[in-house]
């Protein structure tokens, strides 16, 4: 094998169960990178194949990594070129970090421990971040979760965070990965050096919350729910007994908790048409809706039309709004941010402020719900 150029052949043996506690998470899911600079921040890395040839990378230094037809052209300073069928990055000293940046009009630099694998993918390189689990729940927790400042809000979303992940665990099976890094799964920019949220991932170690079958649940959350949170049904058409309807009281004061958009008249009745409403348009008091408490339709007459898709025609901040007609326009007075359902972070974090723990703000904002060990939880989904 040419000491210049060696063609790494290995088959990779995906496991759909998280080993030795590490996850694994494929990094720049929607920018597609062709190309990445791989630098070492902290320990050493070995870039090898099955034969025990390597390279070995250390702090300071750096790797390009890019496809190159359907392969991967590995450049390191100081080495030969690698042409490779796949990459494996691995760290060796037991405390490994390291840095990839991509280019473009908005270069991108990140922050990530653990193992790295490399593998071309239909016109991108598929970057595969083996982390371990809790830096990666913090990761998501500091992402997610918001500018809480209470350590027991950013615990709550932790344990949120960790629920997803067992709960998602193999969403990605097929592709050789657990999760995505974006909103397709749960945003991951990296790992975090906030002492506080790194600490809510491990003084939560291992809890998820778990359904009246011991079935992970889902772990839905949102901005601000307005004063009241929406049933899933209103949202995604479905309605576990856990997710029910909350009274809250704690996010009404919060940046998010309020909104209003006007529209031209003529325009909010185009929509109504387009969407199907023929009732006229010469008495603009039927328009009027009152939406003290969540509603899943908006109704004019006999027409009606789901709330949740007025909010996502119209990208408005929630599907929590009135409608008042004012001469030639319409006022949508809306309350909340987001789809509603689950637990409000804006909410939760004035709960934490309050002195409640993360283990009373999710029982507030979920019905019937136990918080345990992934341990305990049942591998059979009876919902």
């Amino acid at each position: 094998m040419c000491k210049k150029l060696i063609i790494l052949k290995f088959f990779l043996l995906f496991i759909p169960v998280f080993l030795n506690g590490q996850i694994r998470v494929r990094l720049f899911t929607s920018k597609a990178p062709e190309s990445v600079v791989f630098a070492v921040t902290e320990g050493r890395y070995v870039i090898s194949d099955y034969n025990n040839e390597s390279v070995v990378v250390s702090a300071g230094e750096h790797a390009v990594l890019s496809k190159f037809n359907d392969m991967v052209a590995v450049k390191a300073r100081n080495s030969g070129g690698l042409l490779c069928d796949s990459v494996l990055i691995k760290g060796v000293s037991g405390n490994d970090g390291f840095s990839l940046r991509i280019f473009g009009n908005n270069p991108i630099t990140q922050f990530y421990n653990g193992d790295l694998e490399c593998i071309p993918d239909l016109g991108t390189l598929l970057l595969i971040n083996i982390s371990d689990i809790e830096k990666y729940i913090a990761g998501v927790v500091k992402a997610e979760g918001g500018s809480g400042k209470n350590i027991e809000y950013f615990k709550s979303q932790a344990v949120l965070a960790r629920t997803y992940m067992y709960r998602h665990m193999n969403r990605h099976i097929l592709d050789r990965y657990n999760l995505c890094d974006d909103t397709h799964c749960q945003v991951f920019f990296g790992v975090t050096d906030d002492t506080m949220i790194i600490r809510s991932a491990n003084e939560t170690k291992g809890l998820v919350i778990l359904d009246k079958n011991n079935f992970p649940v889902i772990s839905a959350f949102h901005s601000n729910c307005g004063g009241e949170t929406s049933t899933p049904e209103n949202v995604w058409l479905f309605n576990p007994p856990y997710l029910k309807k909350v009274t809250d009281p704690y996010c009404t004061s919060s940046r998010s908790a309020t909104w209003q958009k006007s529209i031209e008249y003529n325009e909010w009745v185009s929509y109504l048409n387009n969407m199907g409403y023929t009732g006229g348009s010469t008495n603009p008091s039927v328009f009027n809706f009152a939406q003290a408490t969540r509603a899943s339709d908006y109704r004019v007459g006999s027409f009606t039309i789901p709330f949740r898709l007025i909010r996502t025609d119209l990208n408005l901040r929630s599907a929590f709004f009135s409608v008042s007609v004012n001469g030639d326009s319409v006022l949508l007075k809306g309350k909340g941010y987001g789809h509603g359902v689950g637990l409000c972070q804006e909410g939760a974090m004035v709960m934490a402020a309050k002195g409640y723990n993360f283990r009373q703000i999710i029982d507030f904002y979920y019905s019937g719900v136990t918080i345990a060990d992934i341990q305990k939880a049942s591998t059979n989904n009876t919902k």
